[in-house]
Parts: structure tokens; sequence; C-alpha cells
């Protein structure tokens, strides 16, 4: 008697590239794995800078898994998380035939965004991007810098015309978010609704003018 064939793991590819923002990219992966949804996370090199000078925490590879738990504040549904060093180009999301379900790169840095528009492919979170798109599997890619100059606009554009899904980490205020945590659930939610995943990290709106005042006044 055959054994029955076990389901394939299909993760979300979560980059997180050097850009402020490491909370964006915190909120999102605590998301997708309460929503049960495995994912693969690759952290370049600039954001271990970023998120030992945001948070403090050193993240290392040989450590990832202690590491992660406490940049994300918990240990759980951290065995639903596989972690890929940036300089492993023979790693599994380097490649389409890897069974994946798309990939959010959250923040994106300026320097991401253009290589990933060019195909640069210079680590593996820009080569998983460059997969994403050629499979035609889901991109989002959640840009974080301010102000935009024209270059980097061209390739926001580029890679609007390439499928990606450009969302800029612009917090909106019709969701009530008056902390820092809520403004940061509204753009990590945002990312997830541009994939279809579920989520109650903010408040949607209703067509009812005056509601966010109220239920911020109701939770003071």
């Amino acid at each position: 008697m055959e054994k029955p064939q076990q389901p394939v793991r299909r993760p979300w590819v979560v980059g997180v590239s050097g850009a402020s923002g490491t909370p964006y990219a915190a909120a999102v992966i605590r998301a997708l794995l309460a929503a049960g949804e495995p994912v693969d996370l690759v952290v370049s090199r600039a954001a271990r800078l970023t998120i030992l000078d945001e948070t403090g925490i050193a993240f290392r590879d040989a450590h990832w898994r202690d590491d992660l738990a406490a940049w994300l504040g918990t240990a759980e549904g951290l065995d639903g998380v596989r972690y890929w060093s940036a300089g492993d180009f023979a790693a599994g999301p380097s490649s389409g035939s890897y069974p994946a379900k798309g990939m959010l790169v959250v923040p994106a840095t300026t320097g991401a965004v253009a290589g990933i528009a060019l195909g640069l492919s210079k680590d593996l979170l820009q080569r998983a991007a460059s997969v994403t798109l050629k499979e035609r599997r889901p991109l989002v890619v959640c840009v974080r810098e301010t102000p935009l100059n024209g270059v980097t606009l061209k390739h926001l554009v580029e890679l609007d015309a390439q499928g990606a899904v450009v969302l800029p980490a612009s917090p909106g205020f019709y969701a009530g978010g008056s902390t820092v945590g809520e403004l940061v659930g509204f753009v990590a939610g945002r990312v997830l609704d541009a994939v279809g995943v579920p989520h109650t990290l903010y408040r949607r709106w209703e067509g009812e003018l005056g509601a966010a005042a109220r239920a911020s006044e109701r939770s003071a």
C-alpha cells in the first residue's frame, strides 16, 4: 500500500533589505505565521546592520532562530520558518522550480528596487525577486524612502510594468491608528492585503465618516 504523499510546502519568501523600517518586516512575518503561512526568510547584509541599529539585536546566520525570536518578540510559529543566507545562490528561492507562493520585500531600499527592476541579482534577495517576476508569482515591494528621485521613480514604474505591487511604507490614519505600533500594523496589513493573506492588523474602512476618531476615543 502506497504511503499518502505529504503536501508540498509552499512558503512566502520574505526579503528584508537594509532600509529603515524593520518593524514592518517583523509585523509581516508575525502575521504570516499567525495565519499558518510558511515563511522563507532572506535578510540582506545591510539589513543586519539596520536590525542592529533599530533593535539592538545582532542577526547571525549561525543563530538565526534565536535572533529571529528576539526580533519578533516570540518563538511561536518559528517551525514554519526556513532561513536562507543572502549570499546563498544555491538556495531554494533562487530557482523558479522552488514551490514558493510569492515574495514580499519589506522594507525595500532604493538599491533593492533598482536591482530587482534591472534584474541584477547581486544577492539572494534580488535573485529571488527576479525569479518571482519571471514565474509570474505575486511580488510586493514595500519601498521605504523619502523623497524619491527620478531614477527610483522610473525603477518603480518598471516594477509595476513587470507585474509587481509597489507599496510604499505610507501609513493611513483613517484606521484610527494613534501609536507607532498601530501605524506599523497598517502598512504590514496592506502588504498582506496585496497577496490575500487574512489578518487583523488594522481597522478597515467601512464607509462611515468619523468612525476612526470614535474608536480611538473608546480605546483611550
